[in-house]
Formats: structure tokens, sequence, C-alpha cells
């Protein structure tokens, strides 16, 4: 619990200093708490749709390249899936941009190939870490494939998965906050607001936000595992 008590004190800490700071003109537009309101709501759209992108496609095909036709080729899809995370994310973005036009859905696109790595990866390894008796047992048992990977091998791979997500979470909440350089909005606004007009408080601002919803997310993250995680694990 002492981390959301940590990032619930600071931000207390940053509202009130934000209430009665000496900010000029241009530092009191930027930091407008309504304008704070909306930069947080596109930051967390971007991160969340992002998400929602990555889950649909990772696990899906995590557990395909865990099947014994497909196993063969995982090694090839993971080098592929790497590229996206071992390139610079801001080059990523401004690529896709130029491809996609500067918008909300080329900042999408940059960060689900950004983040997707993490959840794939650990998806195969939850599954490949499953005792091979378990699974051997639950098709003498008379269970078809598909019983045994939603009966046995995706609760057991659960907590590993989570991790991922967790992991694929942060890295979004991070990133996120490059769009701004393709007019997708986000928090990152206040950063390059801060470096164009030299306002070195709406800077600092932006970044304390930004590693403060990074901090939380990853809080919630480490709940929903203790939560989902089997019984007996």
């Amino acid at each position: 619990m002492s981390q959301p008590v940590a990032v619930l004190a600071v931000f207390a800490a940053f509202a009130v200093w934000l209430s009665i700071a000496d900010l000029s003109a241009a530092e009191r537009t930027t930091l407008n708490p309504s304008n704070l309101v909306t930069y947080t709501g596109e930051h967390l759209a971007l991160t969340f749709v992002s998400a929602v992108i990555v889950l649909v496609i990772a696990i899906p095909l995590g557990i395909i390249l865990t099947r014994r036709p497909f196993v063969r080729i995982s090694g090839g899809v993971l080098a592929i899936a790497n590229i996206g995370q071992a390139a610079p994310a801001i080059g990523l973005i401004v690529l896709l941009a130029f491809w996609l036009g500067f918008s909300f859905r080329a900042a999408v696109v940059a960060l689900v190939l950004y983040a997707v790595l993490p959840v794939l990866r650990n998806t195969m390894i939850g599954l490949q870490s499953v005792d091979s008796r378990l699974v051997e047992a639950g098709r003498g048992m008379g269970m078809s494939a598909l019983s045994v990977l939603m009966k046995v091998e995706l609760p057991l791979a659960v907590p590993v998965m989570l991790s991922g997500i967790r992991t694929a979470l942060v890295l979004l909440v991070g990133s996120a906050a490059l769009a701004t350089f393709i007019g997708a909005g986000g928090l990152g606004l206040l950063i390059t607001t801060g470096v164009n007009l030299f306002l070195p408080r709406v800077l600092v601002s932006g970044a304390l936000l930004i590693a403060l919803l990074a901090l939380l997310i990853d809080w919630v993250g480490r709940v929903v595992e203790h939560v989902a995680r089997p019984k007996g694990l």
C-alpha cells in the first residue's frame, strides 16, 4: 500500500503547489486544471486503447506459437516483435506518422508495435513453463486440447502473463508522452511546451504527472496479478 499512498501524497503536494505558486500567464494557462484533466484523459486513452489492441494480438498469437505445428516459427515471430521494441520509440512514431498521418491512429499503431513484445513473450514463457505432466494428465482424463488449454495451461500461466501485461502498460504510459510530437495529445504536451517556451516548471510538471501515472498503473497491475493468481500458487 505504500506505493499508492506515496503517489497520492506527491500528487496532493503538486496540487497545493499549483494553487499557491506564482506562475506566469503562460504557465498558468498551460497548467490550468481543466487542461491537465484533458491531457490526462488523452494520455490514458492512448495507453488503454493501445493496451487493448496489444492484448487482442499478443495473447492469441502467443498461444498459437506454443502449439506444436507453429513452434518452429516462434523464434522468427519473436525476432520481428523485438524490432518494434528495439527501435527508438520516437523514430517509430514519427515514421508511422508520415505513413498514416499525424494523428491518434498513428500514435496507437506505434505504441502497439512498441509494447507487443512483453505480452507475447510472457504468454509464450508462461505456457511453456507449465509442467508437461499436468497436460498429459488432463489429456489422460479425456479432456480435449482446448479444455486442457483453458482449464490447465492458461490458469497456471496467468502470473507470468500478467507480469508481461503490467510491463507493457508501464511502457505505454511512458511512450505515450511522445505522441504529442505528431499531434495526438497527452501529457507529453506539457514537456514539449516547457522546452519550446523555456518554461521549466511546466516541463517538470509534465514529467512528474507522467511518472505518477506510470507508478499508479504499475501498482494497479500488481494488485491484479495478486488477485488473479490461481489459489495455491
